[in-house]
C-alpha cells in the first residue's frame, strides 16, 4: 500500500459512507464499467458532473473495489454489483493508482512542485512494491510502470479525481496546463500497462485541450450524454427509500416528502429523469431540516461571476425564471471557458456545467428553491442590475401595502415596473405580467412559499403565497390582462381556491391566519393597473 498505489484512503472513505443511515448503493456503475472494458475494449472514461453531485464518492468506490489495500467483500458483497458477472474475478483484483488532483504538496507555489508531488509520489510507491523490477527513482513515471508491465506482466488501474482542479490554481499559467495535458497524455495515452484509466472533473477535456493530447477519452457530461447518468444525483426511487428511512429512523420528523423535491429536483439527465441534488438531500434528511446545504458553500457572487459582462443582454431573462419560465436556447458550454463568455448562450451553458441552471427540452431553467433562493438573493443585492434590482427593492412595500390592503401603493408600483425600458413589460401576454408580478413580489419569498398556477379548488390560481407562519395572511393572486380585478376575485370565489388552505372536513386548520383574494388587471389601452384585496 502507498500514497498512490493501492491506497487504503479511497477503500476507508467509501466503507465509512456504507454504513451510514442515508448510502444508496450506486455500484451498478461498476457493472457498466467492466461491460465496456471487457466486452468493448473501452479504456478511457471521463465524466463530468456540477460539484457535489458524487464524483469523488464514486472514484473512491472504484479504487475500493478494484485496489488490493483490503477485501471489499466486507463492504460490496451485499450490493448490486455483487451480482455482476464479473463480481468474482475484479474485486481487489488489480494494481490502482488512485491520484485526487486537487491534493497539493505543502506551500505549493509552481505547477513543477504539484507534479513532482505526483510523480516522485508514484515512482516511491512502485518502488516499493515492485523492488525485483530494478526500477529508478529518477526516471519517469510511464517508463517504470513501463518496466512492471514487461517484466511483471500487471496492468494498472488509474482512478483519477478532480482532474481539472489544477487549472483553477493562481500558479498555473497557459504553458503549465498544456504541460499539464501532455503529462496526462505520456502517462496514459496508448500504454500497454494501462488496464483504464476513470477520470472526472467538473468541465470537460474540450474546455482545456482542443488537440490530441488526451482525446482517448470518452465524455460523459450529464446533460447530453445518457449513459452513467442515474448514479450521478439522486433518481425519485432512491429518495422514496430514503425518505422512508428518515421517517422510521427520525424522532419528530419535520420535513416532507414534497419538501424534498421542491428544494432540491429539478435537474435533468440526457434521457429527461429527473435528478435531485444528493448533498442537499443527505444534508436536509440528516440534519432533519430544510436548507441550503449545497449552495451554503457559494454566495450569490458565483452565479453573479458568470453575468456581470452581459447584464443588459441577461437580466430580462432572470425575471422570467425567477418567475418559473423557461429560456430556449442551444446549449454550447462545453468547449467555452469560464474566462471566455462571449454570448448569452455561453453563459447559461457554463451555468449549467456547473449547476447554477438544469437544462430541458431545449431550454435552460432554474431547477429548484434551493438555487431560486440564491437568484432572488442576487436580484435583491445587485444594483447593477439596473431595474430589476429596483424592483425588487420595492418588493418589501408591495407585500406591506398588499397586506394592509392600500391598492394605490400596489398600483403606483406596478405603474413604476411598467414605465421601465425592459421590452419585458410589453404586457402581451399574463406570462409577462406574471414575471412582472413575481418581481415586486420578491421580498415575499422570506415569508412565504410562492408557487405559480398552484391546483386550488376547481382550477389552477396564478399565484399561492403560502405563509411559514401558521398565523400569518395567506394570499391567492389572480392576474387579468385586460380585465378587472374585480373579475379575478370573483374566480378566486367561484372557484373555490380557498380550500387550499381551509384543509379537509374535520381536520384543524393548517393556516389560522386571514385569506386574502388579490386580484391585479392590466388594460392594454389605458396602461392603467388596477388591484383589489378583499378578505375570504
Amino acid at each position: 500500500m502507498g500514497m498512490f498505489l493501492n491506497s487504503i484512503a479511497p477503500f476507508e472513505e467509501y466503507k465509512r459512507l456504507a454504513k451510514t443511515r442515508f448510502f444508496v448503493d450506486k455500484t451498478d456503475i461498476i457493472r457498466e464499467i467492466l461491460t465496456a472494458v471487457v466486452e468493448d475494449g473501452q479504456r478511457y472514461f471521463c465524466i463530468t458532473r456540477p460539484r457535489r453531485f458524487g464524483k469523488s464518492i464514486m472514484a473512491n468506490m472504484l479504487g475500493a473495489f478494484f485496489g488490493r489495500a483490503e477485501c471489499g467483500e466486507q463492504i460490496f458483497g451485499h450490493l448490486k454489483v455483487a451480482e455482476c458477472r464479473y463480481y468474482p474475478k475484479y474485486l481487489n483484483s488489480h494494481e490502482v493508482i488512485y491520484i485526487d488532483f486537487s491534493r497539493l504538496p505543502r506551500d505549493c507555489k509552481s505547477y513543477e512542485q504539484y507534479k513532482e508531488r505526483i510523480q516522485d509520489g508514484i515512482n516511491c510507491d512502485l518502488l516499493k512494491a515492485y523492488p525485483e523490477s530494478k526500477l529508478r527513482a529518477d526516471r519517469s513515471i510511464w517508463d517504470n510502470l513501463q518496466t512492471v508491465f514487461e517484466q511483471e506482466h500487471v496492468r494498472f488501474i488509474f482512478v483519477m479525481d478532480e482532474w481539472d482542479a489544477v487549472f483553477h490554481k493562481d500558479f498555473v499559467t497557459e504553458k503549465d496546463k498544456k504541460n499539464y495535458l501532455e503529462f496526462l497524455r505520456d502517462l496514459l495515452k496508448g500504454q500497454a500497462y494501462v488496464e483504464f484509466a476513470y477520470m472526472t472533473g467538473v468541465l470537460p477535456i474540450a474546455k482545456y485541450s482542443s488537440g490530441s493530447e488526451i482525446n482517448m477519452f470518452k465524455e460523459y457530461d450529464m446533460v447530453a450524454t445518457e449513459k452513467f447518468s442515474e448514479y450521478f444525483g439522486f433518481l425519485d426511487g432512491e429518495v422514496d427509500a430514503l425518505f422512508g428511512i428518515y421517517q422510521r429512523t427520525t424522532p419528530n420528523a419535520k420535513i416532507t416528502r414534497e419538501d424534498l423535491a421542491e428544494w432540491y429536483d429539478g435537474y435533468h439527465t440526457a434521457s429527461g429523469r429527473r435528478l435531485y441534488n444528493p448533498r442537499s438531500v443527505i444534508g436536509a434528511l440528516t440534519d432533519n431540516q430544510i436548507n441550503s446545504y449545497w449552495t451554503s458553500s457559494g454566495p450569490c457572487d458565483e452565479i453573479f461571476y458568470y453575468i456581470r459582462n452581459h447584464i443588459e443582454e441577461i437580466r430580462d431573462d432572470l425575471v422570467l425564471m425567477v418567475s418559473g419560465e423557461h429560456i430556449e436556447m442551444k446549449l454550447q458550454g462545453y468547449a467555452a471557458t469560464s474566462t471566455e463568455l462571449h454570448t448569452k448562450n455561453q453563459v447559461y451553458s457554463a451555468m449549467v456545467v456547473y449547476g447554477l441552471l438544469t437544462y430541458a427540452d431545449g431550454a435552460v431553467l432554474i431547477p429548484n428553491r434551493e438555487l431560486m433562493d440564491k437568484f432572488n438573493e442576487l436580484l435583491l443585492e445587485k444594483e447593477s442590475l439596473g431595474y430589476v434590482y429596483r424592483l425588487a427593492k420595492e418588493s418589501g412595500r408591495m407585500l406591506k401595502a398588499t397586506l394592509a390592503g392600500d391598492t394605490r401603493t400596489m398600483a403606483e408600483i406596478l405603474k413604476l415596473a411598467h414605465d421601465t425600458e425592459s421590452p419585458i413589460f410589453s404586457y402581451n401576454s399574463e406570462i409577462e405580467l406574471s414575471a412582472v408580478v413575481n418581481l415586486v413580489y420578491l421580498a415575499a419569498r422570506d415569508k412565504y412559499r410562492v408557487e405559480r398556477e398552484d391546483k386550488a379548488g376547481e382550477g389552477y390560481v396564478d399565484f399561492t403565497f403560502y405563509p411559514e407562519r401558521k398565523e400569518a395572511d395567506a394570499l391567492l393572486l389572480e392576474l387579468k390582462v385586460n380585465g378587472t380585478p374585480e373579475e379575478a376575485i370573483r374566480q378566486i370565489r367561484d372557484r373555490n381556491y380557498a380550500l387550499r388552505f381551509r384543509g379537509k372536513m374535520g381536520e384543524p386548520a393548517k393556516y389560522t391566519g386571514r385569506i386574502l383574494a388579490v386580484g391585479i388587471s392590466y388594460d392594454r389601452k389605458t396602461k392603467e393597473h388596477s388591484c383589489k384585496v378583499e378578505a375570504l
